[in-house]
């Protein structure tokens, strides 16, 4: 009869283990891949199977016993960690609606929300429009597998103990705020400054002719001029994704 203990079950199982739960975490968080559209089930037998992949490219995974105190605090940290990295790559998308937001208020369009059932709440049309641009770009310019680069990468900066807040503390989360919002008012900045022009030549035109209902007239010239500007910019939008993106990676990665 063949038996087996603990420890041998652990050494099987320790290099799939805290790979597959980091992986899994991420794929909670991340956009795109957290979507309601994509099946929990599908979900996770992706997360095991991409674990299962990385063994070669992954460092030496250390043997915890699961009936220790040690264990919670592994699980801990790899779940937070791979939320993390959900959390990082969601900002990327919030700096592009956040422009989105900035420029429908300028256009006059933010009248026209409704509801996001992904994040719960109202959402502007041109909110939504961008976020869906990033979304697009995401996926083609390879956005997925620059996450699964992280989240490798990520076993040699953040090794698996139970020192989450430790690793917390080095990734300086709190510091991707600012950034947020210099990213998103620097992608919204052409846009806004086409809409400044136009509200400056309708001031002039009002006080040149008071007689002229300017509100009247004021409002399809700002819609249009914000139109066109959001067709000549979106050409333009992969620079700053990609940039966002590295400047999101390069946290875990350790650059």
């Amino acid at each position: 009869m063949i038996s087996l203990t603990e420890a041998q079950l652990m050494a099987w199982l320790s290099p799939i283990l805290w790979p597959f739960l980091r992986i899994l975490a991420v794929f909670t968080a991340a956009p795109v891949i957290s979507s309601r559209a994509f099946p929990v089930r599908a979900r996770i037998a992706l997360a095991f199977l991409i674990a299962l992949a990385a063994q070669a490219s992954l460092p030496a995974q250390p043997v915890i016993s699961l009936n220790g105190a040690e264990a919670w605090g592994a699980v801990v940290q790899q779940v937070g960690i791979g939320l993390a990295i959900g959390f990082v790559v969601r900002l990327v998308f919030a700096a592009f609606e956040l422009a989105g937001d900035v420029v429908g208020f300028q256009m006059g369009l933010n009248f026209a929300s409704f509801f996001d059932p992904s994040l719960n709440t109202q959402a502007s049309a041109t909110a939504r429009f961008f976020g869906y641009m990033a979304s697009l770009l995401f996926v083609v310019l390879n956005g997925h597998l620059m996450v699964l680069m992280a989240v490798v990468r990520s076993f040699e900066v953040f090794p698996v103990n139970q020192n989450f807040l430790e690793a917390l503390s080095l990734m300086k989360l709190y510091g991707l705020g600012g950034e947020l919002f210099a990213s998103g008012f620097w992608i919204a900045l052409p846009m806004l400054g086409m809409l400044m022009f136009a509200n400056l030549a309708l001031g002039i035109v009002s006080r040149v002719a008071p007689q002229m209902n300017i509100f009247a007239v004021g409002f399809p010239i700002t819609l249009g001029v914000g139109l066109i500007g959001m067709a000549v910019t979106l050409p333009m939008l992969d620079r700053p994704f990609t940039a966002l993106m590295e400047r999101a990676i390069d946290i875990f990665t350790g650059r």
